[in-house]
């Protein structure tokens, strides 16, 4: 088993460390819009396939 010497390395610093928000937000902003964006896609499409469905069980027992 191999052993590394690990003293004085950037894991012991007392430096304060870089924060993930310090970058841009762009890509985690874009992937959360196209997630809600599919999310209310689905949505639309379920309650258009709801309401087509309503009308192909309601409309003839309204048209005979």
């Amino acid at each position: 088993m191999s052993q590394h010497n690990i003293v004085g390395s950037e894991a012991f610093d007392r430096s304060p460390s870089v924060t993930i928000r310090s970058l841009k937000p762009g890509g985690l902003r874009r992937r959360k819009a196209r997630t809600a964006l599919a999310f209310f896609a689905g949505a639309v499409v379920t309650a258009v396939a709801g309401v087509v469905g309503a009308i192909a069980i309601f409309a003839p027992a309204v048209g005979g």
